[in-house]
């Protein structure tokens, strides 16, 4: 089977960008939903990881982080990969590799397969397969079709809701196993249907691979995304009990994270010396000049840093603590996902002249009301439904709402090779954005419950010095009142003692879930302060004023 000989580039005829192709748009909204849907399917398996593989929340948070980990180093390298060998190819490559690393989790024997083998191949397909399909996105749309494209896979994530309500479904029915073998079918059938995609010719010469610069950014972006990471686990400043080695007397988290931006520094004087030498960099200096670019790579960041708060603090919460079943969980996705794919769609195309930077500043003003709602909706042994519910829905507002123009308003800054290229550098922001928010905000839970549980057991006289040494070096993960008694079965206690401590843990939960919503919700806000930067609308013209 042969791809269509319908051929579009960057200078094709003006008729064939003037039909808004269906087909190619189709697929690739596929291929976005099955990425968006792989996150939902890990949120959903928290409490079934727990059970089958025996996973602690530290290592939850590890699998949720280490596929936008992985798919940010790698992404930026993706979208250079696409502009040489053609979108199509790195395409249909991504989506096999997606369902090759769904197959792994499927079989997964511990958590240690589960992370560093099928989580890995998960974001390296992504990798592939994000970049490519916002790089086809400015070769087969232009003008208005073009912005209702992007608007179409900032839908996709409303689209997207749907599936994890269905591999909800499947997993209180068949287990976690067959739901991740539904999702590698699922990316399977995406990688038959890219065979249907149109040719898009990307580039009129043969463009060298920047070995180095794929490096520098694979390494620059790991260590600062494995030293947010661990901070829960390696500790801030003083090292935790477990944690593999120090630097200096001090936890390598911080560390790891000031040699990631060092070698990130280096990245772009490379890249600047590249790009004069051949024409065509890893990182475009038209990325970094161009204030509207910043603007607009920030939004997707932030976008999808809001996304990583929601699977790191809602999910878990609402599984762990609350108790609530796959299939609860997946309900609130559909209500997230309406609002999503209504806003992302219907925006672009029911409001085509709507001033980009003031829609992109309702989107944060939406998400940040949504955290907080979230935040008032925890409670001491669980959740208020009424709450959740209306912060989903809120969610939902904020995310589609800066999704219907994030994209648009990186590419119509661009010129037409770096915006195809563009796809990359947006997916690494998106990705690197997922990340530092399970990162962070995990790393404000976690650290937060250990140290109030340890700080409260250290000011209460009335417990024996055996408790308080115990609890001085205990990590304590979020969990329910009857998970943390199993932590503390060992420890030798009085009833009144227990019960003290099952107090102080269900305080410290709640009280550090909230710090946590409320700095996710402070830094969705910071965002506003890069949107005058965004004045250019489409190609050739203005925003309106």
């Amino acid at each position: 089977m042969h791809s269509p000989s319908v051929s579009v580039g960057p200078v094709g005829a003006s008729a064939s960008r003037e039909r808004f192709l269906v087909l190619p748009i189709v697929i690739l909204i596929l291929a976005q939903m099955g990425t968006t849907g792989d996150n939902g399917a890990l949120s959903l398996a928290a409490s079934a990881l727990t059970t089958d593989l025996g996973a602690t929340t530290s290592e939850i948070q590890l699998a949720n982080m280490i596929y936008p980990l992985v798919g940010g180093a790698f992404m930026i390298a993706g979208g250079l990969l696409g502009t040489i060998f053609g979108w199509a190819r790195t395409f249909r490559a991504g989506a096999l590799v997606c369902a090759l690393g769904e197959a792994v989790l499927a079989f997964s024997p511990n958590m240690v397969v589960f992370i560093w083998v099928g989580r890995v191949l998960v974001g390296l397909g992504a990798s592939l397969l994000v970049p490519s399909v916002l790089g086809m996105i400015p070769l087969l749309y232009q003008g208005h079709n073009r912005m209702v494209a992007f608007g179409c896979i900032g839908a996709a994530s409303g689209l997207s809701a749907v599936l994890p309500l269905i591999l909800g479904v499947v997993m209180e029915a068949a287990g976690m196993r067959p739901t991740f073998l539904v999702l590698g079918a699922y990316f399977f059938v995406v990688a038959t249907l890219s065979l249907r995609l149109p040719h898009a010719a990307n580039t009129r010469e043969k463009l060298p691979f920047d070995g180095v610069g794929v490096a520098l950014a694979a390494l620059g972006l790991f260590l600062v995304l494995v030293g947010l990471s661990s901070i829960s686990s390696w500790g801030l400043v003083e090292p935790f009990e477990g944690c593999p080695f120090t630097v200096f007397g001090i936890s390598p988290a911080l560390p790891a994270v000031a040699c990631g931006i060092v070698v990130l520094a280096v990245l772009v004087r490379v890249e600047r010396g590249v790009e004069e030498k051949n024409g065509i960099a890893l990182l475009p200096s038209s990325f970094l000049k161009t204030p509207q670019v910043l603007a607009g790579l920030t939004a997707n960041a932030l976008m999808f840093f809001f996304m990583g708060a929601q699977s790191i603090l809602m999910a878990p919460y609402l599984q762990l603590v609350a108790g609530w079943s796959p299939i609860d969980v997946g309900t609130i996705s559909i209500v997230t996902g309406i609002p999503t794919f209504a806003l992302s769609l219907g925006i672009p195309k029911l409001a085509p002249h709507a001033n980009p930077r003031h829609v992109i500043q309702a989107g944060y003003v939406a998400m940040a009301l949504a955290l907080g709602v979230m935040a008032l909706s925890v409670t001491l042994d669980g959740a208020n439904a009424a709450g959740v519910y209306l912060g989903a829905l809120l969610a939902g507002v904020g995310a589609g709402t800066v999704a219907s123009h994030a994209s648009n308003v990186v590419a119509a800054a661009l010129p037409e090779r770096d915006a195809s290229q563009s796809g990359g550098i947006q997916s690494t922001m998106r990705n690197v954005g997922q990340a530092v928010g399970v990162a962070l905000l995990g790393a404000v839970l976690l650290f937060g419950i250990t140290n109030t549980v340890r700080s409260g057991v250290a000011a209460d006289l009335s417990l024996s010095p055996e408790v308080h040494e115990e609890v001085s070096d205990m990590s304590v993960n979020l969990g329910s009142n009857e998970e943390f008694e199993q932590q503390i079965k060992d420890i030798p206690l009085s009833s009144a003692e227990r019960e003290k401590l099952v107090k102080l843990d269900a305080q410290a939960r709640f009280d550090s879930t909230r710090a946590a919503y409320a700095v996710g919700g402070v830094i969705v806000l910071l965002g506003l302060a890069t949107t005058p930067l965004i004045t250019t609308f489409e190609k050739g013209g203005h925003a309106a004023a």
